[in-house]
């Protein structure tokens, strides 16, 4: 049992882990008062939780085969909506919370409807789709902040228990049932199967289109979750907030397949990603380097997760580095041939 834990835990498998212990070791020598400031390690549990539900919402059609580009403007119209139906509609907070889940799982659905129906590649079904959302976010807000939401819903999206916020509450249950499905349910290893190799897993009886519909159906209920969550959290809905939730999802979710299970999407990967990635963003923040360090940051992050994503893939990132220095490196007749002309 220890060895196995002790294999788990090893740089290979849980290398963010220790990049995590080696940026609090960092920040907490170089900034302490602030760093290690109660305060500032509540308000990066809060923050990054509605986060943490999108890079899971993500993980699921990932885990499919499945780009889901509309992951942000999905947030954004869930978070618009719940305000446009308790503030300017007037609808109770229950019936606006289930009408904006229900209708975040209906979106989630029709853009599978693209990608299987129509046969539109992944990638442009739901690039399409984020730009038509992003235009009904803005037809229904006008382009304005909705405030003045209830207060009985901004209180579950700001008080805590125990000193941690409902949202964090919320999306430490949501991972642990998406995990579950996803590891320890024959539905998850037919999600498995269906991102490994589609036309596989359609020859050996496993019903893709019906996985693919599915998965995209359940990141439309989970990104409905975080739209709502948030607008409680902020207390206001905001058109622009949506597609900044993609960037850091799907770094958050790379980064993830290449913990615990390598070059598979995983949820504790993807959530231990979140809070290690915001954890340099905090640090670099409070140390008072400048905005476009942070936006340079999540950038370079996205492109180092999906290099090692695809060398978890593809083999070790040992191998790799063989195989390119023998492209470098000429062959043992082409040596003998270049010397044979210098001879002569």
């Amino acid at each position: 049992m220890s060895a196995n834990l002790l294999r788990s835990l090893s740089f290979r498998n849980a290398s963010a882990l220790w990049v995590m212990v080696a940026i609090v070791l960092y920040f907490s020598y170089s900034i302490p008062d602030t760093f290690l400031a109660a305060r500032t390690w509540k308000s990066l549990l809060d923050t990054q939780a509605i986060v943490a539900i999108t890079a899971v919402a993500l993980v699921v059609p990932l885990s499919a085969g499945v780009f889901n580009l509309a992951i942000g403007a999905q947030v954004g119209v869930a978070s618009i909506m719940v305000g446009w139906l308790l503030v300017p509609v007037g609808l109770p907070i229950l019936v606006s919370v289930v009408v904006t889940v229900a209708a975040s799982a209906a979106l989630g659905l029709l853009i599978s409807l693209l990608i299987v129906a129509f046969r539109i590649d992944s990638f442009i079904a739901t690039l399409g789709a984020s730009s038509l959302l992003l235009a009904f976010v803005n037809f229904i807000s006008g382009g304005r902040q909705i405030l003045k939401m209830p207060s009985a819903f901004v209180d579950f999206g700001t008080n805590r228990v125990f000193g941690l916020t409902y949202p964090f509450l919320v999306m430490l249950a949501l991972a642990i049932v998406v995990w579950y499905v996803l590891e320890r349910t024959p539905l998850g290893r037919r999600i498995y199967a269906t991102g490994g190799n589609l036309e596989a897993a359609r020859l050996s009886g496993i019903p893709v289109v019906a996985i693919v519909v599915g998965s995209m159906t359940a990141s439309g209920v989970l990104t409905g979750i975080a739209g709502l969550l948030m607008t409680a959290r902020l207390g206001n809905a905001d058109p622009t907030i949506g597609p900044a939730f993609m960037l850091p999802a799907f770094t958050a979710a790379f980064l993830g397949s290449t913990q615990f299970h390598h070059g598979r999407f995983n949820v504790p990967g993807t959530v231990l990603s979140v809070y290690v990635l915001a954890t340099g963003v905090k640090g670099l923040q409070l140390s008072g380097v400048p905005t476009w360090v942070t936006d340079g940051f999540d950038g370079a992050a996205l492109l180092i997760a999906v290099g090692l994503a695809s060398a978890a893939r593809h083999g070790s990132t040992k191998a790799l580095w063989r195989k390119l220095l023998r492209l470098r490196r000429p062959s043992a007749p082409l040596e003998a041939e270049r010397t044979r002309a210098v001879e002569t």
